[in-house]
This record gives C-alpha cells, sequence and structure tokens, in this order.
C-alpha cells in the first residue's frame, strides 16, 4: 500500500518578499545565467535599475545617467527628483511599493509592478540606495535584501537624484561575468528612445540626436538600398529601410524597453507596412517579398503597458491610450499617412523600393520548386534520424513554455555528436550531427541553401525558412574541435549564418562550446581547465605529480565527462557583431578569395606552440623549486 503524503497546515508556508524573490528568481529576472546570453540575470538586475532612471528623464526630471562597472559591482546615479527620503528604504524592500501607481507621477512608465529594484536587493549580496533631495541624503544598505545599515538624514551638497550600487549574489549566479557589448547596445537603445539624454558608461558617452534613424545608421550592415524612411507621430516613431543581406531585421520598443520577443506592435508593424505598400503601388505583392531585407524599427507609448512577464520582453497590450484604438488600428492609420505621403513625395526611393520587391518576386518563383523538394528531402532525414536528435520539448509539435530553454548544438563526426548525445539533457537539448566540413557559402546566392544536404536539414532543423520567429532553439551552439580542422568548421558554418540568417547571429542566439583543452588529476580530486593559465593554476593547487591529460578533440572526451561541459556549468562565447565592420566585409576578408591583405595578417598573427611535454616539465621543476 503507498504511503499517504499527509498535506495539512505545516505544509503551509508564508514567505518574506526577500525569501520568494531568492527562491523563484525567475518569475522576476528570467533566466539566471553567467553573463553570456544578452538577457541573462545579471543585465536584467541593471536594466531595473535604469528603467527607473528612464521614467524620470521622460518625466523631465535629469538628463544624465551615469553607470560604472567595476570588478562585477555595478554602480547607477541619475540626476532626477530622488526618491523622496522618508521612502528610500520602502521603495527597495517593500513589494508593492512605488510611485508607479500614481498615473500622475508616472504617465508611461516602463516598471508598473514595484518589483524591479526589491529584486536587484533581494538578488544582491551587497545592495546600497541613496537618495538626494534639496541639500538632504538619505541612504540604505541591504545583503540579500535584509537591512543591515539604516542612517539618519545628512546633510548634501551633492545634485538631486538616485544612486544605487550592487554586486550580483554569487550564491544565485555562480561565475558570471558582464560581457561590456551587451550593456553598450542596451545603453544605445535607451539613447535612441530618449533624444537629449546622456549615458556615460565607464567615462564613455553615449547620446542620440535622431532616434531610430541614428539606430538603423548604426546597426546597418552595409549602405541601404536607400535613405532611411523615418517617421513620427503621438506616441509611435518608425524607421525602416532595405539592406542587402537576406531576411528581416526588427528591432521594437515600448515605452523604452526593448521587445526583444516582439509583441503586438510588432506583428501590427510587420502587417501594416506590408499593406500600406501594396495600396501604394496598387499590386497585390506577397507580404514576404515586400518585408524580405528589411531593417526597421518601432517605438510605441502606451497607457500600463502589459507585458507577457516581469522582464518585458514582449508586448501583450492589444489597444493604445489614443481613443481606445486596438494596436492594429492605431499603427495602420500611422503608416497610411506618414508612409504614403513619404513615399508620393520621393519617387526615387519608391522606385528603388518598387525594384527590390519584384527582385525578391523573382527570386522566391525560382527558388519555389527547389524548395518543394528540399522541404520534402529535410522530412525524410528527420524521420530517419540521420543527422538530428532532437529534444523532447519539440517533441509535441507545440510552443512549450521550456522552449526558451532549448539549445541545439552543431557538431561533427560521429564521435564527437556520440558523446553529447549520450551526456545532454534529453528534455532541452538537441544535437546536429555535420558530415564533414561544409561548404563555404560566401559569394553564393540562397539558392544552395536548398540544394546543399547540410545546409537544407540545419534549416529544416531551425524551422527558420520563412520566419525568424519560429526558430525552434534559444541557443544554436558550434561545438567544434579546437583544432585547425574545427576552427575551419566553426567559420564556414558562422560564414553560412552571416550570409543567409545574419538575424540568427544580431539577435545573440548564435556561440561557440567552449570545452577543456586540459584535466589536470591527482588521486583525492581533478580539474578542467580551459586555458594555459588554467592549467598552471591547477597544477599548483594539485601538486606536481598530478596527471596531465591533453584533449586533442571532443571525441576523446567520454559521455561521463562530457556532461560537465553541457550542464549548469557550460561555457559559452557568444558570437558577437563587430560595428566597426560590416559583415560583408569581414565575410570578404576571412572566406573570400586569396588577397595579400589576410596573408600579411596571418604571417603577423601566427604563432607557434611549443610542445606540451616540455611545458608540463617546466612547469613541474618550477613548482619543485618554489616548494
Amino acid at each position: 500500500m503507498a504511503q499517504e503524503n499527509n498535506y495539512t497546515e505545516d505544509n503551509i508556508r508564508s514567505l518574506d518578499w526577500k525569501e520568494h524573490i531568492r527562491l523563484r528568481p525567475g518569475m522576476y529576472i528570467g533566466k539566471l545565467g553567467d553573463g553570456a546570453s544578452a538577457d541573462d540575470g545579471i543585465y536584467i538586475l541593471m536594466k531595473e535599475v535604469i528603467d527607473n532612471c528612464i521614467d524620470e528623464f521622460v518625466m523631465g526630471n535629469g538628463k544624465r545617467i551615469d553607470i560604472k562597472i567595476k570588478n562585477g559591482k555595478v554602480s547607477i546615479r541619475d540626476y532626477g527628483r530622488g526618491i523622496p527620503l522618508g521612502k528610500v528604504v520602502d521603495v527597495v524592500s517593500k513589494i508593492n511599493t512605488g510611485g508607479k501607481y500614481d498615473s500622475k507621477a508616472f504617465k508611461k512608465s516602463v516598471g508598473l509592478n514595484g518589483v524591479g529594484t526589491k529584486a536587484v536587493n533581494a538578488l544582491s549580496s551587497h545592495f546600497k540606495v541613496y537618495s538626494v533631495r534639496d541639500g538632504k541624503l538619505k541612504s540604505a544598505t541591504f545583503e540579500r535584501g535584509v537591512l543591515i545599515d539604516d542612517p539618519k538624514i545628512e546633510e548634501s551638497k551633492e545634485r538631486n537624484g538616485t544612486f544605487v550600487e550592487f554586486y550580483p549574489d554569487e550564491q544565485v549566479f555562480k561565475k558570471f561575468a558582464y560581457k561590456f557589448p551587451y550593456i553598450e547596445k542596451m545603453i544605445w537603445n535607451y539613447c535612441y528612445l530618449n533624444r537629449g539624454l546622456a549615458i556615460y558608461f565607464n567615462g564613455e558617452k553615449f547620446e542620440s540626436k535622431n532616434g531610430l534613424k541614428d539606430l538603423l545608421e548604426n546597426n546597418q550592415d552595409g549602405d541601404p538600398l536607400y535613405p532611411i524612411i523615418h517617421l513620427e507621430g503621438e506616441d509611435i516613431e518608425v524607421a525602416f529601410t532595405h539592406g542587402r543581406t537576406y531576411g528581416e531585421d526588427y528591432y521594437s520598443f515600448v515605452n523604452g524597453q526593448h521587445t526583444t520577443q516582439g509583441g503586438t506592435h510588432h506583428s501590427a508593424f510587420r502587417e501594416s507596412v506590408a499593406r500600406v505598400i501594396k495600396d501604394f503601388f496598387n499590386k497585390n505583392y506577397e507580404a514576404s517579398d515586400i518585408r524580405q531585407s528589411i531593417v526597421a524599427a518601432i517605438s510605441v507609448k502606451v497607457m500600463e503597458p502589459i507585458f507577457e512577464s516581469q522582464t518585458k520582453t514582449k508586448l501583450g497590450s492589444q489597444e493604445v491610450a489614443q481613443g481606445g484604438k486596438s494596436m492594429r488600428a492605431f499603427i495602420n492609420d500611422f503608416l497610411k499617412t506618414k508612409l504614403d505621403n513619404y513615399l508620393h513625395k520621393n519617387s526615387e526611393t519608391a522606385e528603388i523600393l518598387e525594384k527590390k520587391i519584384k527582385q525578391s518576386e523573382k527570386e522566391r518563383k525560382e527558388l519555389s520548386g527547389i524548395r518543394k523538394i528540399a522541404r520534402e528531402r529535410a522530412k525524410k532525414a528527420n524521420l530517419h534520424n540521420k543527422k538530428l536528435r532532437d529534444c523532447r520539448v519539440h517533441l509535441t509539435d507545440q510552443k512549450n513554455e521550456r522552449c526558451d530553454e532549448t539549445t541545439l548544438f552543431i557538431t561533427e563526426g560521429d564521435s564527437a555528436s556520440g558523446s553529447i548525445t549520450k551526456s545532454r539533457d534529453v528534455n532541452t537539448q538537441a544535437v546536429f550531427s555535420l558530415r564533414g566540413k561544409p561548404l563555404n557559402t560566401h559569394g553564393l546566392t540562397k539558392k544552395v541553401v536548398y540544394e546543399n544536404e547540410e545546409f537544407n536539414l540545419i534549416q529544416a532543423a531551425l524551422d527558420i525558412e520563412d520566419d525568424m520567429d519560429n526558430l525552434r532553439y534559444n541557443k544554436i551552439v558550434i561545438a567544434t574541435d579546437a583544432d585547425v580542422d574545427g576552427m575551419h568548421i566553426r567559420m564556414l558554418l558562422l560564414t553560412f549564418f552571416l550570409r543567409f540568417f545574419p538575424d540568427l547571429v544580431k539577435r545573440n542566439h548564435v556561440y561557440v562550446l567552449q570545452t577543456p583543452l586540459f584535466r589536470v588529476r591527482n588521486k583525492k580530486k581533478t580539474r578542467y581547465c580551459y586555458s594555459e593559465e588554467e592549467r598552471r593554476e591547477a597544477l599548483v593547487a594539485l601538486g606536481k605529480t598530478a596527471e596531465i591529460t591533453r584533449f586533442k578533440g571532443l571525441g576523446e572526451i567520454s559521455p561521463d565527462e562530457f556532461k560537465y561541459f553541457i550542464g549548469e556549468d557550460i561555457r559559452l562565447e557568444p558570437v558577437l557583431i563587430s560595428k566597426e565592420a560590416s559583415i560583408e566585409e569581414v565575410l570578404s576578408f576571412y572566406m573570400g578569395k586569396n588577397t595579400p591583405s589576410r596573408q600579411e595578417f596571418i604571417i603577423e598573427n601566427l604563432r607557434v606552440e611549443t610542445d606540451i611535454a616540455e611545458e608540463v616539465a617546466n612547469d613541474k621543476e618550477k613548482i619543485e623549486k618554489a616548494s
């Protein structure tokens, strides 16, 4: 007889605010992570504090924000009105306490639930806040949400405003590290949406004069086909053009919040821009042909926006404040007037736009037959499970709440893919096995995606042929050996993604798996090392008699060991695009025909590795002398 599970009053617990946040951090800041992804928790903590500073600016208070990061500690200072001194402690430590419940004080703010800074406080091992108002300063210091210092109000000569300093709790965020490119991108977005605001990050100034037009100019890959169309109205701003790469690239915002997963405003813009352009040319073009290669940004302001989570990455609001209109009607009416007028006044731009649409239409029709055959081929391959070992989240063929946790490892060879397949989390991790080296796709057309079996199957596995929003895996991880051949395969895969699906990289979905180069162990302990420096540190820690193994390839790592490298402590290096060079320039340099400049680069950066046995012997000799 099964043992009864008693359910009594003793099973009921009441948690205080900080206990609940620390027990369920995902409810407040999404996933935790170590900083490798742009939406990891350490960046959300920053955003929660900066959002409050932005709300002050929007309300006309303070035109400067100072942000500093040093050794993992973050400090953020605005020059707004400052928190009312008598409420400084309450605002950062009492749930459902804040000024944003008073719509007179904050009309169109980002945060509405009074949760943000409380989550930062509860999830930080150190949290300090102070507010300055009219010559008076009130401060408070916390540890993991517990108030440890609450001094009295004192005199101050500082300017009005609020200061917050925190250090993410390493009990929650293990081995975290801030990646400055992510932070700089976040800061730029704040500036694009708030003209007149200056943000200083570690002393460097960020500001924008032309809003979303600047955003597209700074993120455009090469020259656009026609000048950026920049339109503004009450509570709405849009900018768009067409580029020279494949796909659709969007940046969407609500009340200054970057909605990375889109939402109702994003969907309404995609529909409306295609409808208005069709009406202008009076031709029934396919919406996909109109939007092919579009690069666009949209920002709307909404009273009391409804987001689908506390991290505010997707808008759920169906209506806007103006006249109770639906989001779709509001955006469509705006574009119907503004965009139609613009195209009538700029006939040269309209001509280039229609030429681009016809070119996309022609290419689509030419590929239609090939695409049908390719789909059937991919379907048969998936049925026989030759290339893809999928994860259980997707076996139901339905959108699952755990889709954000999914990862696809793309690896080379049977031995490496076999090790990962045996050691992976079958619920959320999938494996795609390459056969040999992929084709160099630099300079090729999209026809090759369907004619090449490897690329056709990768595209089918990701489900990104028609719409990037269908992406089945949140992380695409290139897992190749750390040798010359592995590096070459990595470059060939990145060329494929950047050439045909650049949005995958721009939206931070593509990573490189870091696997250990060495295993250092003695009878009691084993340490895995990812660099020469870590190997030396491990040798010092474990002693001169420690055994050192050099992993030459992923296939040499057993499944029992591999589970440590793709589990909770997985090390991923995000693939980031530098603003200094366009994708085309980068691909031409690295993957184009051999050029004197590339040859010179290789010669200048050539590094000859010394024999590992000689290095180990030298290190052990140094340890002997030191001891």
